[in-house]
Order: structure tokens, then C-alpha cells, then sequence
């Protein structure tokens, strides 16, 4: 054997355990069975106190100093961290920053500021009666071949389809059943009463100061609110009654609601009636027989509404497009209306049937109002194009009708024109030039003077109503129109352009495109393109 493999195999011999002498060393892992959530009744709290504190005594005595030092701190203030002290300093700095600036102050302003809620009273939101339909099938997975589609017929006229026919209300007498009461409602008797009051309007001149002090007195409460229709205000009216408020809105879809305030019938005092099917342009009480209010629609029509009755009576009816009307007789049996062809029609109640006496067609597009003189009434003036002209109804023609005056220096459309109420010596006009103007016509020249003009803004937008300026019917020389201001307001006007008064309330929080003064009281109404109403009134006379 050589030398080398004997020294191979000592060397193995060294290397390797013996066996017998000792057993090899395993890893604790695998000896370590799994462990048993076994409940030992032997081991009590005691036990796991004793435990606890011995682990705690072998803790290191710096480390353990310094745990109770902080525990000694965080108890002092509050068990709070040193995170948290520092975080409540900067919110304690922030404060005092804002308090410094008047921050705060500002955000509590505007919360205070903020729009109020709108009125719930009157007419109350029906709630509409979702339709439940089948539940749609595939035809394709019913193995159902698909219905052959007809196409329609093209229509025949295609710049123009009858359209209106469709919507419009059958010609002749309507009855009055309002449509937000029950089928089986009858009118108050206390309605017919307030209609049928025997008033006489007192046109008295105040003076300046006393007419200022006037305007003040007239507030608005929360009660004072209420929707009188459903949409868009488009006419409104005072009755001429003095015991008590009634008045009438006419809005966007032809409806025409009566509000007495105070009454408990209805909708806190509202009654809905149905009249038109388009927007009602204007609307009138009789002078002569207060139970009447006549109303004049686009759709064409023009109604009164005759409370004795209980009927809306059919007056004058054409395809479509009427706009205005006025009383042209102190008994308001003759009618003078003008429509958006730029025609004007004479209607005399009295003849029957529900056409015109005579139509005239004046030198425009559309007639958007007209207004006849108070005492001399042959003579009325007409809102045209981008002019007011007055013409004499004595002299009108079919065609090319030449007005007497011409009340010129208007850029723009014009929404009304007005004759002061008690001479006539007066127009007011209101235009979308952001103009209102006042011209002289005591004198009816071929073009009466200007004697003022004053800049108001009247682009209301295309979901509001355009403003008018009305004379106040007690008082000469005084006006009102709506405002596009903020805060929400209406201001009164006189013919020198001094502002006389701005009815700023916390319950107007809204435009009041068309605003009244009624003819007998103390009172102002306006208007919203929501169908609420708004007055102010004398809270000493109710």
C-alpha cells in the first residue's frame, strides 16, 4: 500500500463522527410541535402579573427611566404627544390669523347673506305618476323576426306646420274649474263678492315728500309670497277692489291663477284655471265691471273671464300672435289689440261672433304694446320695431296707416309705451337699449321732446321677462320698474329721474320682471319667473 493512500484514508478517519460516541445534532425547528389552545384553570391573573412585572424589573434601568418620564409628561397635559401639542399650536396661530383679517367675521356676512329659501305657499308640486312598462325582450333571442317600420308621410308644408291647432283651446265659452282643485269644486261665494265690489278709482296727486313716505311704509312678509301659476310670469294684475288684495297672474303655458290674500280656500287663497295654451302677453280688469278680466294669449285668443258666469267667454280669436290690448270706451266694450304681424285690430264686444271690426296693418313687424290716452281716446300709441309712433284711430287704413307723432331716439327693440293715467301729457318707454324714457306729448307734435332719459339695465336674459316701466295709476308723475341689481329689488322712479324708493326685503331674493301698482290702494305686486308672487303693502290697511 502506498504511502500516499494510507495517509488518504487516516485522513477520512479523523473527519468522520463515530456514530456510537454521539448522536447528531438536529435543528430545535423540527422538534417543535404545534401548538394547543388549551384553557389551564392552574394559571391565574396572578400568575400573568407576576410574569409581567418580572419582565419589567429586567428591563434596562435607562430605558426604563425614560418610559416613565415621558408617561410623566403626557400625563400632564392631557395624555396628548408631542405631535399633537405642536399641531394644536398651529391651529391656535391659524385662528388668531383669521380673527386678525376679519375672516371669520366675512364667512359668518355671507352665510347671513345667502338667498332664502323660496316660499312653499299656494300651489302645491304634483307629484307625477311614473309609468311602469314591460321589461324589454330581444326578439333576436326569441327567434322573432323584426316588424317591418312604415315611414310617415312628409308633411306638405315644411317652413310652416300647424302647430298651434294642435295645442289651442276649442273656440267658444270655457268653463272656469280650476285645475289644482278637485272636479267637484265650486267657485266661493266670497270670489264673486270681491268681483262684484263697486269701486271707483281715486286719481289723486300726492305730494312728493308724502308720496315718498308711502312707498316706505310698504313691506313684504314671509306670508306675502306665495305661487300663484306654474311657470314663467308673463302679466299681472291688481283687481280694483279696496276691502281686500286680489289679483291675477297669467304665465308661459296659458294658465291664469287668482290669488286673494288672506282667503283660505284653494291653495292658501289660489285658484288655477286654464284658459290659453300659450303665454297669456296681457292681461285687464273691466273699470267698468270689475267681475271681468280679459286676457290676451299667443296662442291667438282672447278670453274673459266672467266670474258670475263661471265661463271664460271667447272675444276676439285669430290664427296666433297676439300680444296686446287696451280699452278703447269708458264702458271697455271696444278693445284696440295688436298682435306680431304688426297689425292692430278694433273689437267691439258688444257685436256678436269673436272677430274684429276693422284690422289695420301699421308700418312694422310686430306691435309689442299699445295704450290709448285717457281722455282723448282716439288716440293711442304703439310700441314698434325700433320707434313709438301715436296714431288716430279715425284716420287708420288696411295698409300703410300714418301715425300723428313719432317718438324717436330708440337703438333698440321696444318691450312698452305708456300715457301717463290721469292727462296723457306723458310716454314712458322702455327699451333694451338700457334706456327708459319720458316724452312730452302734451302737445301731440309731429315729434314731441324728450324730456328725459334714464340708464336701467333691462337685458334680463332669455328665462326672464322682459322689464316695462308702468305708471303708478294714483300718481302721475311716478313709475316702477323691476331691477337687475343685487341685492333683488324694485325701484320707483320719478319723471325727473330721481330715484324715490327701492324695495330691498330679506324674502325678495329673486328678478321681478313684472311689477304693478294697484289702482285704489297702497299696495305694489311683482312678479317671478318661478310663478310667484310678491306684494308690498301697508300692513295698517291689511
Amino acid at each position: 500500500m502506498s504511502t500516499r493512500q494510507i495517509k488518504r484514508e487516516a485522513t477520512m478517519k479523523y473527519l468522520t463522527p463515530d456514530t456510537n460516541a454521539a448522536t447528531v445534532r438536529r435543528s430545535s425547528r423540527r422538534a417543535v410541535f404545534p401548538k394547543r389552545l388549551d384553557f389551564s384553570p392552574d394559571i391565574t391573573d396572578e400568575t400573568v402579573a407576576k410574569k409581567k412585572a418580572k419582565t419589567k424589573n429586567e428591563m434596562p434601568a435607562k430605558k426604563r427611566i425614560k418610559d416613565e418620564d415621558e408617561l410623566d409628561q403626557a400625563a400632564n397635559v392631557g395624555g396628548l404627544s408631542a405631535y399633537e401639542l405642536e399641531r394644536l399650536e398651529n391651529i391656535r396661530k391659524n385662528q388668531a390669523f383669521l380673527s386678525s383679517i376679519n375672516l371669520l367675521q366675512a364667512r359668518e356676512d355671507l352665510h347671513q347673506t345667502t338667498r332664502p329659501k323660496p316660499s312653499q305657499r299656494g300651489l302645491r308640486p304634483q307629484s307625477a305618476v311614473k309609468e311602469v312598462l314591460p321589461p324589454r325582450k330581444s326578439l333576436r333571442l326569441q327567434n322573432v323576426p323584426a316588424e317591418k317600420l312604415i315611414l310617415p308621410k312628409e308633411p306638405t308644408d315644411l317652413l310652416h306646420p300647424d302647430l298651434t291647432s294642435v295645442l289651442k283651446k276649442p273656440s267658444g265659452a270655457l268653463h272656469m274649474n280650476p285645475i289644482n282643485q278637485d272636479g267637484d269644486f265650486k267657485l266661493p261665494p266670497e270670489l264673486l263678492q270681491l268681483f262684484s265690489e263697486d269701486t271707483k278709482e281715486e286719481k289723486r296727486k300726492l305730494d312728493l315728500k308724502k308720496y315718498i313716505s308711502a312707498l316706505k311704509n310698504l313691506k313684504i312678509r314671509e306670508d306675502d309670497v306665495v305661487k300663484v301659476v306654474k311657470d314663467r310670469i308673463f302679466s299681472a294684475a291688481f283687481h280694483p277692489c279696496s276691502r281686500n288684495l286680489l289679483l291675477a297672474a297669467g304665465d308661459k303655458w296659458g294658465k291664469v291663477g287668482l290669488w286673494n290674500m288672506g282667503a283660505e280656500w284653494g291653495d292658501d287663497g289660489v285658484l288655477l284655471f286654464e284658459p290659453h295654451s300659450r303665454p297669456v302677453s296681457s292681461m285687464a280688469f273691466s273699470r267698468s265691471h270689475p267681475n271681468q278680466l280679459l286676457s290676451a294669449s299667443y296662442d291667438g285668443s282672447l278670453r274673459c273671464m266672467d266670474v258670475e258666469k263661471a265661463v271664460f267667454d271667447d272675444v276676439y280669436d285669430i290664427h296666433d300672435g297676439l300680444k296686446t290690448f287696451a280699452f278703447m270706451s269708458h264702458d271697455c266694450s271696444t278693445l284696440l289689440v295688436g298682435n306680431l304681424f304688426g297689425e292692430v285690430a278694433i273689437v267691439d264686444r258688444r257685436t256678436p261672433g269673436n272677430s274684429h271690426e276693422s284690422l289695420h296693418s301699421l308700418n312694422t313687424k310686430a306691435v309689442r304694446c299699445v295704450d290709448v290716452h285717457p281722455l282723448q281716446m282716439q288716440y293711442f300709441v304703439a310700441a314698434e320695431n325700433r320707434t313709438v309712433s301715436i296714431y288716430d284711430s279715425r284716420y287708420l287704413k288696411k295698409t300703410q296707416s300714418k301715425a300723428v307723432s313719432h317718438l324717436n331716439g330708440h337703438a333698440l327693440s321696444i318691450t312698452s309705451a305708456y300715457f301717463s293715467p290721469c292727462t296723457g301729457n306723458r310716454v314712458l318707454t322702455s327699451c333694451l337699449d338700457n334706456h327708459i324714457r319720458i316724452y312730452d306729448t302734451s302737445l301731440l307734435t309731429t315729434e314731441p321732446p324728450l324730456i328725459k332719459s334714464i340708464s336701467h339695465d333691462m337685458q334680463t336674459g332669455r328665462w326672464l321677462s322682459k322689464f316695462s316701466a308702468v305708471w303708478d295709476p294714483k300718481q302721475e308723475d311716478c313709475f316702477v320698474v323691476g331691477s337687475m341689481k343685487r341685492p333683488r329689488r324694485v325701484e320707483v322712479f320719478h319723471e325727473s329721474g330721481q330715484l324715490l324708493h327701492s324695495f330691498l326685503d330679506e324674502n325678495l331674493g329673486t328678478v321681478l320682471s313684472v311689477t304693478a301698482f294697484h289702482p285704489t290702494r297702497n299696495a305694489l305686486l311683482g312678479g317671478n319667473s318661478s310663478g310667484r308672487m310678491h306684494v308690498f303693502h301697508s300692513w295698517s290697511e291689511g
